[in-house]
């Protein structure tokens, strides 16, 4: 007959700790909040703009009143400070902006993003983030792929924003061209823009990855979420994105041979390897950037890009230091960009460029607070990455998986910002705040005080296994694990 005793390696196995309800909730809420940035567009094509500025107000509000209520812990001196600097100094452009309106709009939308960056980056661990991006990811990949199959299969023709069917005076205003079968042609997913949709398939394609190496479960389905993704990508056909993709590539071969040094000198020749194929690369794409750009189907100019950059960079030129206010959108009833540069007929509502962009909006002080903030992030992001976690005297624990998220993200968000200035709002500005305040807060994943309460608020014994995170739900003791004192890293 069997025997058991109290000890926790012979003890018989209790069932999985069940979440609470109310932390589901959160973490739904938190889910719906990455989808809304990941998507984007999609809510004004789908509801208009009045609807979605409602909405968007409506979920900084309740993120705002869950904050509160939940006081999550938040070592202050460990704040995104970058962060709050370019914030403020965007929100004091409003005293000398030359399109106020604008600037407060836009302005309101810069708080809200920024707000729901800090707050989900305190209330989820790690662990939970990576899984509600990948929930939202999934969502946004499926919603895009059963958009465009809905519009072939039923509609047989492009539509307009607001499911309207109607001839355009030019196929940009479409939001779906109905191109999901002509394979020679571009989809552009719930979005209604394929440079949109395209770096929003390659973040999947990593987060969906990243799952997949660290263990989680049903597996098979990954595989399915990442070539759905990846069918997306190629669809969207963005010369970007592409080259966003090869970059995102060297960095991950360049993370994980980083990973394999064991002595402190081991590390230089791959930075110099690093250094060299980086500025090797770039200087290639200058010399052969007809042939390259020709052979993506984009003229040497990134389609226009040249002129309307020419433009706003005469423009930033009268306000060197200052700028003329921040505008991130630009918003084209605006009588200041109404027509001021035109695309295909249309207002144009970025410099394609998010350095020129800034620089025009917020002048060279605001280019540097931004330059500062990215150093910052990629630092942070890049040891983050590389180095193996620890918090004692220990110094061979595994790597997670999950420590490639943020040096992955920072290499798609500086490559976009090259030809679109998408990373200054949405997904791009939320991720870049979540990310590197979460660093700043939790260094190591499932280690410290913010990783840990978040733990016990849902209803989770405190344990974690050596490599310092478990999947939610695995109960105290299973497997022998050692309970692990927080540590000063964190």
């Amino acid at each position: 007959m069997a025997v058991h005793s109290k000890h926790p390696a012979s003890a018989p196995p209790g069932p999985p700790v069940r979440e609470k309800t109310g932390h589901l909730m959160l973490r739904g809420w938190c889910i719906l909040v990455l989808f809304m940035s990941l998507s984007g567009t999609a809510w004004v094509n789908a509801f208009g703009e009045l609807t979605t500025t409602v909405i968007t107000i409506a979920g900084g509000v309740l993120s705002a009143a869950l904050w509160i209520a939940l006081r999550p812990p938040v070592q202050w001196r460990r704040l995104p400070w970058f962060v709050v600097a370019y914030v403020a100094w965007a929100t004091l452009s409003l005293a000398w902006s030359a399109w106020p309106a604008t600037t407060a709009l836009t302005l309101l939308l810069l708080w809200i993003t920024t707000l729901q960056a800090l707050f989900i980056g305190s209330v989820l661990t790690w662990r939970e983030l990576v899984r509600a991006a990948a929930s939202a990811l999934k969502w946004v990949m499926a919603l895009s792929f059963l958009f465009e199959l809905w519009v072939w299969v039923f509609v047989r023709a492009p539509i307009l924003p607001g499911f309207v069917v109607d001839q355009a005076d030019d196929p940009i205003e479409y939001w779906s061209r109905n191109n999901l079968f002509e394979w020679d042609k571009r989809i552009q997913g719930i979005m209604g823009n394929a440079n949109l949709l395209a770096p929003v398939a390659l973040l999947a394609i990593i987060v969906f990855s990243i799952r997949l190496a660290s263990g989680a479960p049903r597996r098979t389905f990954l595989w399915i979420w990442i070539g759905l993704s990846a069918f997306l990508f190629v669809r969207a056909g963005s010369a970007t994105a592409y080259l966003t993709a090869a970059a995102v590539g060297v960095v991950l071969i360049t993370v994980l041979l980083m990973r394999t040094a064991t002595k402190p000198g081991e590390r230089t020749k791959y930075y110099v390897a690093y250094v060299v194929v980086g500025l090797g690369g770039l200087l290639a794409l200058w010399l052969l950037r007809d042939t390259i750009f020709t052979s993506l189907g984009r003229s040497a100019d990134l389609t226009g890009r040249e002129r309307i950059w020419g433009a706003v960079l005469a423009r930033a030129a009268e306000r060197p230091w200052t700028g003329w206010g921040f505008a991130t959108p630009w918003v084209p009833t605006d009588p200041a960009f109404d027509g001021w540069i035109t695309d295909h007929g249309q207002t144009v509502m970025q410099a394609h460029n998010m350095w020129v962009d800034v620089s025009m909006q917020l002048g060279i002080v605001g280019v540097v607070l931004l330059a500062v903030l990215y150093l910052a992030f990629v630092w942070r992001a890049w040891f983050f990455a590389i180095d193996r976690p620890r918090w004692d005297l220990r110094a061979d624990r595994p790597y997670s998986p999950l420590t490639l998220l943020p040096t992955l993200v920072g290499a798609i968000l500086l490559v976009q910002g090259l030809a679109e200035s998408s990373p200054l709002l949405l997904w791009g500005w939320l991720f870049l705040v979540m990310l590197g305040a979460k660093i700043k807060q939790s260094p190591h994943v499932g280690v410290g005080p913010a990783e840990q309460t978040v733990a016990i608020e849902r209803g989770e014994a405190v344990a974690r296994d050596e490599t310092g995170g478990r999947e939610p739900g695995t109960p105290a003791g299973a497997g022998g694990a050692a309970d692990l004192p927080a540590g000063r890293g964190a």
